[in-house]
């Protein structure tokens, strides 16, 4: 399994969200929740679904959750959610939006769901990071990380710049209020020789300094949706 090799990966996503989702609330929703990697932290919340447009992982799912009434674990597109407007308190889409060439659809429609005051945590896969500005000085890549817009780094996936997500999220009506870089160290000569517990504790401390500098390979940030 993708997630059995990727623990530092796992726990620096658990920092940042536990950093920036309200730990009380009525409805939670989870949009590209795969597996229910994440659903142990959404404890604090009466309602939560779970949605996937993987029917391998909706399975998954729904057998880990099996006996948990809170859960309600759905197959859905994420373009396209089933729900009215303002349904949910919070909506949380982590290592999602990568899979999107253009963020605005998919902000639009989280956007549409989340009530006037609820927040949005999210997650992309940022062009601007420092692997990538090295590589541009160097010459070891053709695009700047600087430009508006996404880049494909492999098929179906896509690096996002950050002004143009801030840009998707105002169209959807949510203002950022706090970003946190992440997985800072994913560097394999780092995480294969460095006790986990050093990474993450270090990781721990830098997230939300550098959130505005956004030198990791992946943000996180907090939105709140606006009136």
């Amino acid at each position: 399994m993708f997630w059995s090799t990727r623990r530092y990966e796992d726990a620096c996503d658990r920092v940042a969200l536990r950093a920036l989702l309200p730990r009380h609330g009525d409805r939670l929703i989870e949009v590209g929740a795969g597996f229910g990697r994440l659903a142990d932290e959404y404890t604090g919340y009466r309602e939560v679904v779970l949605l996937d447009s993987s029917e391998v992982h909706v399975v998954a799912a729904r057998e880990a959750l099996a006996g948990e009434a809170r859960y309600d674990v759905v197959l859905g597109d994420a373009l396209a959610l089933p729900y009215p407007d303002g349904h949910f308190d919070a909506a949380v889409c982590v290592r999602v939006l990568h899979h999107f060439p253009d963020p605005a659809p998919l902000l639009e429609e989280l956007g549409r769901v989340i009530r006037p005051g609820g927040v949005l945590v999210l997650e992309y896969a940022n062009k601007r990071n420092l692997k990538s500005i090295a590589r541009r000085v160097l010459d070891r890549q053709r695009w700047s990380p600087f430009d508006v817009g996404s880049v494909a780094y492999k098929p179906f996936h896509y690096d996002h710049a950050p002004v143009e997500v801030r840009r998707s999220l105002r169209r959807a009506h949510l203002e950022v209020e706090r970003m946190r870089a992440a997985s800072l160290f994913r560097i394999p000569l780092l995480t294969r020789r460095l006790p986990l517990s050093l990474l993450v504790s270090a990781e721990s401390r830098l997230q939300s300094p550098l959130g505005s500098i956004t030198p990791g390979p992946s943000v996180f940030l907090r939105a709140r949706r606006l009136g």
